[in-house]
């Protein structure tokens, strides 16, 4: 696979990319864990997947309440910041969510934040859907948080301008091809850059397609970190729960 080519081995590589998302609040993520666990019962000796986990703080979060966790990610800049955090029961490694990690190892698989739908062809969604569902036990359990598409298109900002360590990030936004792309400008020390996000314009009907395909089973459907139900127009978020 050629990954030095897309967007997001690059990009989530870069220390701008962790410049730029400094100031996200973590209220938001531990609430989530909280509401989630409590749903999810999982037991002292299961042990959990958080495929694609960036630097690793829902991972770590996990790990302080006592789960054996495993984060995943193929930037290799993340994944050696989230090692110093490492213990019998937290361990982390670099890998592609398309590749299958550790067949049947699993009792729970975590995709959070809107980590789904990076690639260019529908069938890498379905490859990496396939992969994560691998990893789980027979009967174990995943879950999948991504943005509710319509409701992001319809507020999305074309262009907004923010500051961040001394960086003035130009930030525009549109959607593109049924992708929703992020162009990131910036200029530091003499040298312009520029990054971009290409997330897929997934929707539920897209969704539930690739999980039949990947013979997964729909337990629920939420639509914010409250685990409130999901309504089209009116949820931040569409969240998965599905069953193996």
């Amino acid at each position: 696979m050629a990954q030095q080519e897309e967007w997001f081995s690059t990009w989530f590589d870069s220390p701008y990319y962790h410049i730029l998302y400094s100031n996200r609040d973590d209220r938001d993520a531990r609430l989530f864990m909280d509401n989630l666990l409590a749903y999810l019962h999982p037991k002292p000796q299961h042990k959990i997947l958080d495929l694609a986990c960036g630097k690793g703080r829902h991972s770590l979060y996990l790990n302080q309440l006592g789960y054996d966790v495993t984060g995943i990610d193929l930037s290799e800049k993340s994944i050696a910041y989230a090692r110093q955090y490492e213990n019998e029961r937290l361990h982390f490694d670099v890998h592609d969510m398309r590749e299958i990690y550790k067949p049947e190892a699993f009792d729970f698989v975590l995709n959070l934040f809107t980590s789904f739908g990076y690639f260019e062809s529908e069938t890498e969604n379905v490859v990496a859907l396939k992969a994560a569902a691998a990893n789980l036990k027979h009967g174990g359990k995943l879950v999948i948080d991504f943005m509710n598409t319509d409701r992001t298109i319809e507020r999305l900002v074309a262009h907004e301008q923010k500051e961040v360590q001394g960086i003035l990030f130009d930030i525009s936004r549109k959607v593109e091809h049924d992708f929703i792309v992020k162009t990131i400008r910036f200029e530091d020390k003499g040298r312009n850059y520029c990054f971009e996000e290409r997330v897929r314009a997934l929707r539920q009907e897209n969704f539930m397609e690739y999980f039949s395909i990947a013979k997964l089973r729909l337990g629920e459907v939420f639509g914010d970190y409250k685990l409130h139900p999901f309504d089209p127009e009116k949820s931040e978020r569409i969240i998965f729960v599905l069953k193996k």
